[in-house]
């Protein structure tokens, strides 16, 4: 605990940044939801007693996910998989858009407060975020028409927007973010991806690093927790809605 408030202290602005960038989120997923309140005449507001305990429950369930995580072999070893995401995905489609951005926030909060950061947050903000453009479309889609087809179409729909919005975050913004926090050159970044990854030439740029590593990567996770996702949340609606 004390190392965590420590992180927020020296790294106040990002913080600042990343508590913001939640903010925003958050509104998107309740803009959305009004919409589509809108447009099939649900009434349902707040968070119910049921709901807040689906939301504790879920979020501690993602937490851990989220801590077995394991790297890939055509990946550098700072990249890692987890699926977190899973139960994240499944409190989304019971609940919302809005459940499934809190559920994503409180899991990034809880790993916060008992491992702390290794990355200043830089890391912690690519994993909100990147979950989120898997969460949000997939959750919206749903929320707007819960249909067997529709839930199908959202998880097709995220798993897209999952791999090509975190690959170009990586490129864009994360690569060069780590490079600059660790003080190692993006030449070097990328050479730890020849290594390990044989699509890869020597002297390849970031868009053959994200191409051959990260998009991959993505792509597995965002597939995987949506076919499990798929698999199970029929049986367990009834349960996780009941008394809704």
């Amino acid at each position: 605990m004390n190392g965590f408030f420590k992180s927020v202290a020296e790294n106040a602005l990002f913080a600042t940044e990343f508590l913001l960038i939640i903010v925003a989120i958050f509104l998107v997923a309740l803009a959305i939801e009004k919409l589509a309140d809108r447009k099939t005449g649900n009434k349902e507001r707040g968070f119910s007693t049921r709901k807040m305990a689906v939301v504790g429950m879920f979020s501690a369930i993602a937490m851990i996910l989220h801590l077995l995580d394991f790297p890939l072999p055509f990946a550098p070893s700072f990249y890692k998989l987890d699926f977190s995401e899973l139960p994240v995905l499944i409190g989304a489609f019971a609940y919302g858009p809005v459940v499934g951005v809190t559920i994503e926030a409180i899991k990034i909060l809880l790993k916060l407060f008992i491992k702390g950061t290794s990355t200043a947050f830089v890391g912690d903000l690519a994993n909100f975020v990147i979950g989120c453009s898997f969460i949000l479309p997939a959750s919206a889609i749903y929320y707007f028409r819960k249909s067997k087809k529709s839930a199908v179409l959202s998880c097709v729909t995220g798993t897209l927007i999952l791999t090509l919005f975190g690959t170009a975050f990586n490129a864009v913004y994360l690569l060069p973010a780590f490079s600059k926090l660790y003080g190692m050159p993006l030449d070097s970044i990328l050479a730890m991806g020849s290594a390990v990854n044989p699509l890869m030439a020597d002297g390849s740029g970031i868009v053959s690093f994200v191409a051959c590593c990260v998009a991959p990567m993505n792509l597995i996770k965002g597939g995987s927790v949506s076919l499990v996702t798929l698999l199970i949340y029929k049986p367990l609606s009834p349960i996780i809605k009941a008394g809704k």
